[in-house]
């Protein structure tokens, strides 16, 4: 009989670090567990005995790994998210960076200096763990070493996505993370939301300071600068970068609405805290005190602060009756012989 192979198969495969070439060939897998299989594969396959610290290290050997075929494929989905990430919204200009790591000392990576929305495969660029250019024809990214802050520091992180959604920015500059027990989605996907305090981008000193944050949180808000996530492969990356997005704009609308924020409370964020563990994903609150898990923490969302003499608000009626006189003005100016 052929085997049934579900997609929490694969993920405690994944965990245990076993090698999806283990599946046998004639397995039934589920559209979940496929779909999965799929997001690993290019980069499982690639990494070959590099992933076992075996990688290539003359220049004509690093060629060689950089043209495999998986590789490639690797490339053409580093495209595919940047394109995705532009048309959200989240990258302007040429912000925004995305890595995966490839081996132990090995790192795919966009460019420097280009739209995330127009990239091509052959813009890519490989590096090792201390940010050194390997190969590619164009210049790396020089927010690398952010990304390699984390990943040195949680083997987990198997690719890194950095960009700049306004929702989560918007939170990012006011150094204020979104508050807990809010949406249970967000408590499984997201977790805790980290905070690193401001670097100049591109420095050792940012990576430092966003590493250490990261290793523990799966999404960082980067004071006045941005944010990046983390997954065991580059979709889960891109999906943390919508959820925070999502979130951070859900919160906000929803603090305008006068009534407050109904929070579930530290028991139910147990139960999701137990759930997103058994799907393989740490949360630094395990073990925390209830009084603190769902603490709001900087956030102070609500109707915006009354209006003072100095800066006068003008509201709907006031704007109306301005206008009402100012037509009647013009009207009685136009009777006038």
């Amino acid at each position: 009989m052929r085997k049934l192979i579900t997609v929490e198969d694969i993920r405690s495969l994944l965990r245990s670090g076993g090698s999806l070439d283990s599946i046998p060939a004639d397995a039934l897998l589920t559209p979940s567990a496929r779909d999965l299989v799929r997001a690993h594969r290019p980069a499982a396959a690639s990494v070959g005995a590099a992933a076992r610290g075996e990688f290539p290290k003359d220049p004509r050997a690093v060629a060689r790994f950089f043209a495999s075929p998986e590789l490639e494929a690797l490339k053409v989905k580093l495209c595919d998210i940047g394109r995705r990430m532009w048309e959200r919204g989240y990258v302007d200009g040429n912000g925004g960076n995305i890595t995966v790591r490839v081996g132990d000392n090995l790192i795919l990576c966009t460019p420097t200096l280009i739209s995330k929305g127009f990239m091509q495969p052959g813009d890519m660029c490989l590096t090792d763990l201390e940010g050194r250019q390997l190969a590619g024809t164009r210049q790396r990214t020089s927010e690398v070493l952010t990304h390699l802050g984390i990943m040195r520091r949680q083997p987990k992180a198997r690719a890194c996505v950095h960009a700049h959604p306004p929702h989560a920015t918007a939170f990012a500059v006011a150094s204020v993370r979104p508050p807990p027990c809010l949406i249970p989605e967000a408590e499984v996907f997201i977790g805790q939301v980290g905070l690193a305090e401001y670097q100049t981008p591109g420095t050792p000193e940012n990576a430092n300071a966003v590493g250490r944050v990261g290793a523990d949180h799966q999404v960082v808000l980067m004071q006045n600068h941005g944010v990046i996530t983390w997954g065991d492969h580059v979709e889960d990356a891109y999906w943390k970068m919508e959820n925070i997005d999502a979130y951070c704009q859900t919160v906000w609308i929803a603090s305008q609405l006068g009534s407050g924020l109904h929070s579930f409370g530290p028991e139910k964020l147990r139960e999701l805290i137990a759930i997103r563990k058994k799907l393989g994903m740490d949360d630094a609150r395990q073990g925390s005190a209830d009084c603190n898990l769902c603490d709001p923490g900087e956030f102070r969302g609500g109707t915006p602060a009354a209006p003072t003499a100095a800066a006068p608000q003008v509201g709907a009626e006031a704007l109306l009756e301005a206008l009402v006189r100012r037509v009647a003005d013009r009207v009685v100016q136009q009777l006038r012989p």
